[in-house]
């Protein structure tokens, strides 16, 4: 395919700014692209958090993929509207989810569920709400490999492992190990470090084996080392960012050729120095958790500097004799897509380079109906 000048939008003029832009057959690319690193779609569990769109997910059941990850009840509500058979909700419900949880099971019957547990509190809290709802739940017990964020550590998994077998309401499914700390640009390095934190979890599903016969499903990695995981026949890979692609992971991600297939375009509002220019790109519309500098890329001025950021406006030094002039339009590639997304309540969709619709990101919102 050639994107050679992919990313103009002709008519730009009647997009207002600041916005999402998706590019549509760059998407497509990017699950074509996914599918080469992990041939058997049956070992795919992209997570929606990316994109949070139904129609994304079509397009992702469209290439049959079958199986999902999410991060909120309502994206999980998004994959079961859209058709989704199953659905991993990677968080462990703890206070209403549990109930929103246990309503959406029963509002989508043909949709099967599952959920995060790392301490018997959360699974007891589980198992009273489903059995009280005359359902059962699927859980997978999220493992500590080292990001240190949630889960309980594989070492002392297996008593948790078996205390839940005892619970009614719930299906102990398997194991969940998410390694985002391991970012290492060097691959073979990634690598290392990746191996080393999975060899945890294949010792708790040895002894699970070994003392109760049952075999633990394992869902592991997220974007970095999803290649690094799809060489275990029997692991189940969750990549996110893939369907968009991101600076961020780019820059420190070389061996994933994926394609920058969203962009924040925004438009040159002001001239306020003879050196610097201002555009419609404050916090409200693109990540701003990195520094400064880690923020946006354009595609179509590279040479920018950021040197400020509020709520509604970016200061770019441009240089003395710049030539940019009010209502310039500039493409941005974000540093980190996933929550830039969540910033824009639709994305105009471009395609054959003119924009003539939106998807709306439903699932960003924290409910839809449950």
């Amino acid at each position: 395919m050639n994107f050679v000048e992919w990313y103009p939008i002709l008519n730009a003029g009647t997009l207002d700014t600041p916005a999402l832009a998706i590019y549509p057959e760059r998407v497509r690319e990017n699950i074509r692209i996914l599918k080469t690193f992990v041939p058997n779609v049956g070992n795919l569990r992209p997570h929606m958090k990316t994109s949070k769109s139904p129609e994304v997910a079509a397009l992702l059941m469209d290439a049959g993929i079958r199986k999902f990850k999410c991060a909120t009840i309502a994206e999980a509500e998004m994959l079961a509207t859209a058709g989704a058979p199953d659905v991993l909700l990677a968080y462990q419900p703890v206070g209403p989810k549990a109930e929103r949880l246990a309503e959406l099971a029963a509002k989508f019957p043909e949709t099967t569920f599952s959920c995060l547990v790392d301490n018997m509190t959360a699974g007891q809290h589980l198992s009273h709400v489903f059995q009280r709802a005359s359902l059962t739940i699927s859980i997978y017990i999220d493992l500590n490999v080292g990001m240190n964020r949630t889960g309980i550590v594989p070492g002392a998994a297996f008593k948790l492992y078996t205390a839940l077998l005892e619970l009614p309401g719930i299906v102990v499914a398997g194991l969940h190990a998410y390694d985002g700390h391991l970012r290492d640009p060097d691959l073979a390095l990634r690598t290392a470090r990746c191996n080393e934190a999975f060899a945890a979890v294949e010792a708790l599903r040895d002894t699970i084996v070994g003392e109760t016969g049952i075999t633990p499903r394992i869902i592991a990695g997220g974007t970095p080392t999803f290649p690094i995981h799809a060489r275990r026949p029997d692991v189940e890979c969750s990549p996110g960012t893939f369907v968009y692609w991101d600076k961020g992971y780019q820059d420190i991600l070389p061996e994933q050729p994926f394609l920058f297939a969203a962009l924040a375009v925004s438009r040159v509002v002001s001239l306020p120095t003879a050196e610097t220019i201002c555009v419609d790109l404050g916090h409200k519309s693109i990540a701003s958790e990195s520094p400064l500098n880690n923020r946006v890329y354009f595609l179509n001025a590279p040479e920018l500097v950021p040197e400020g950021h509020s709520e509604e406006h970016l200061i770019l030094r441009a240089g003395a004799g710049h030539r940019y002039q009010v209502g310039d339009i500039l493409y941005g590639v974000p540093h980190h897509i996933c929550p830039t997304v969540a910033l824009h309540d639709r994305a105009a969709i471009v395609e054959d380079g003119q924009w003539s619709q939106y998807w709306y990101t439903h699932a960003r919102d924290r409910s839809l109906t449950v």
